[in-house]
């Protein structure tokens, strides 16, 4: 039963919804979710529309718990005036009704206030409504383009999508049922002690001025100091991160231990702002510890006279001494709770400005599925320069027609990788123009256009999850039998039968390490074919597709790779000449143009680029060193 009531709680709010469903819908139509808004403010007001309903009945419990406190204490003196106008015999049938109603308060109201907060905050905000928050800055960030995480680091980013959902669901809890409590038990206590005295509430209202004076005044350099270590946190876990990702290089070439202080440079950083932090923090406590002392002094002081005077009974001292000393214990944990305020809206301004930055490779509002019937490309005038003024690729057209096989050749940089990137849009060209039967590429949906597009990169990536979830990442609805078909057509089967990852599991449930460090190059290689070939695109790119492969290896699935190409249109580059040879036509790229095109036999009789870069592979650059 109680699991049921706790289940009832917990589905209040969905943990993966995306906001307003009419503005989404609307924004999936042009290409993209609905952008999050750009300020801490207005960012925080987003998600808390999304759970209105919850965060008022938190307002609501916090208000309560602020009455019921500040009713506890003025109980205080209510019984100690009923002791002293009663005889223990008498107690009872003389006060009754005030004593039954302390306890209902304190057993019933108290509880069920208490209890309602609780349910609130731990079973409808923190797990689904924070999780809700880092969801959407997760699907944000995923509509970002390529160029979006070349330059930052994967770490940091991932820091930010988990920090701020905790920072802005804080916030606001602390916002609707710390703060609005605390408010709420001075606001009556200023009632509760201008009833006994108004010398006391005048005091308490003095009081409460420099408090929310200190609150103004010193608690932005707080808010400054948390946003900055908000950030330094980030890159000290971004270079972290980015140490463990690229271990081996570190082992194999940091003998000086450059990257310990790379690091620690990193860490100093974050270490320098915190003490400036927790400077301002020293500054506030020991402000608020003053001003509390004076407080506290004053009220009794007033208290003790009242009462000697005659005007005040011993319950309203009681009561007056008992909710300052309860206002001195709240003002400093109020004021720590205000210090998690201020650090978690610099943490959500420093997240903002990663999490809504707005993509800049979008599909438009009228974009349509790509259909593919022939699998003809056609690059017409292609303008890339990265953003530069020049370089790269410069008014380049080819033409690959339906079925065709085509090498790209050429040195490093000559523009072969990002002429495929283009293709995959990966990168938006900056002139011209990139057709698939006819259709323009930019006029189709990006998830459409890489639907029909199979790739093989020289750096194969691979998820740290189970070979089988690897190999059918293209098809997650593949049946087993199809997955093994494909790993065997790459020559993977026998290997992938000898693995066995640290938690047991064997086989195709072997899971492969981040990025598949636990294969070595060549097997990783062998599995993205077997994805590629499981996917079975009509349009294929081979990027040094079997550069990782040892000879022996390569010959065994190269007659898999041409069942894989027959019927295709396909693109293949390629360093090592000899496996494009073959090819229908072979294109050389220099400096972004093209300078040669035709078969392997035309291009090497005509001794130019190619003719050279073959000589140097078959021999020629060998025998030249061995003249030297």
């Amino acid at each position: 039963m109680i699991d049921r009531l706790l289940r009832r709680f917990e589905n209040v709010i969905d943990p993966f919804g995306d906001g307003d469903a009419a503005s989404n819908t609307r924004a999936r139509r042009i290409g993209a979710l609905e952008s999050l808004p750009g300020t801490a403010n207005r960012f925080i007001l987003y998600f808390a529309a999304q759970a209105k309903w919850p965060l008022f009945g938190l307002l609501a419990t916090g208000g309560l718990t602020g009455l019921v406190e500040a009713l506890l204490y003025s109980g205080v003196g209510w019984v100690v005036d009923a002791l002293e106008s009663s005889t223990p015999q008498t107690l009872l049938s003389d006060h009754f009704w005030l004593l039954a109603g302390l306890l209902a308060l304190t057993l019933v109201l108290r509880s069920l206030v208490l209890l309602s907060g609780a349910l609130i905050e731990e079973q409808v905000i923190v797990p689904s409504f924070y999780n809700r928050i880092r969801w959407q800055a997760y699907r944000r960030l995923m509509e970002q383009p390529y160029t979006f995480f070349q330059n930052d680091f994967a770490g940091r980013i991932a820091q930010k999508v988990m920090q701020v959902g905790e920072a802005v669901g804080d916030f606001i809890v602390t916002l609707l049922q710390t703060f609005w409590s605390f408010v709420t038990f001075v606001i009556l206590s200023v009632t509760i002690l201008g009833a006994i005295d108004p010398w006391m509430a005048l005091v308490l209202g003095v009081w409460a001025l420099g408090y929310a004076w200190i609150v103004w005044r010193l608690l932005p350099q707080i808010r400054r100091w948390g946003r900055a270590a908000a950030d330094a946190r980030s890159v000290v876990s971004g270079r972290v991160v980015d140490s463990f990702t690229n271990i081996l290089s570190v082992k194999l070439f940091d003998a000086s231990r450059h990257e310990d202080e790379y690091v620690r440079a990193g860490f100093r950083e974050n270490v320098d702002v915190v003490r400036r932090l927790t400077r301002a923090l020293t500054g506030v406590r020991t402000a608020v510890n003053v001003l509390n002392g004076l407080m506290i002094s004053v009220v009794g002081a007033l208290a003790v006279h009242s009462w000697a005077n005659g005007s005040i009974s011993s319950g309203a001292v009681a009561t007056a001494l008992g909710l300052v000393l309860r206002l001195n214990q709240m003002s400093g944990w109020m004021m720590f709770n205000i210090n998690g305020l201020v650090r978690n809206f610099g943490t959500v301004q420093d997240a903002v400005a990663t999490v809504t930055v707005a993509p800049t490779l979008l599909d438009r509002p009228d974009a349509r599925d790509l259909a593919v019937s022939r699998g003809e490309i056609r690059f017409e005038k292609v303008v890339f320069h990265y953003g530069k003024e020049s370089g790269v690729i410069d008014d380049l057209s080819i033409t690959v027609r339906p079925g065709e096989k085509i090498g790209l050749v050429g040195r490093s940089g000559a523009g072969k990788t990002t002429l495929v990137n283009l293709l995959l849009r990966l990168y938006d060209v900056e002139g011209g123009r990139i057709l698939i039967d006819g259709q323009d590429i930019a006029a189709v949906t990006q998830a459409s256009l890489r639907a029909t597009i199979g790739v093989v990169t020289q750096d194969t990536s691979l998820l740290h999850r189970s070979i089988r979830d690897n190999i059918a990442y293209g098809r997650p609805d593949a049946e087993d039998d199809e997955v093994l078909a494909a790993a065997r057509r790459a020559n993977a089967e026998d290997f992938i039968e000898s693995l066995r990852d640290p938690r047991g599991r064997e086989g195709f449930e072997a899971h492969v390490g981040e990025r598949g460090i636990k294969l070595s190059g060549g097997q990783r290689q062998r599995i993205a074919i077997a994805r590629v070939l499981l996917k079975d695109a009509p349009i294929l790119i081979l990027d040094e597709a079997t550069s990782a492969l040892d000879s022996e290896v390569e010959a065994a699935i190269q007659e898999n790779l041409a069942a894989m190409m027959a019927g295709k249109t396909v693109i293949a580059i390629a360093h090592r000449l000899s496996t494009i040879a073959s090819l229908d036509r072979l294109i050389v790229l220099d400096a972004g143009r093209i300078v040669e095109e035709g078969t392997h036999a035309q291009l090497v009789a005509r001794g130019g680029l190619y003719a050279d870069l073959w000589a140097r592979q078959s021999g020629g650059f060998l025998h030249e060193e061995a003249a030297q």
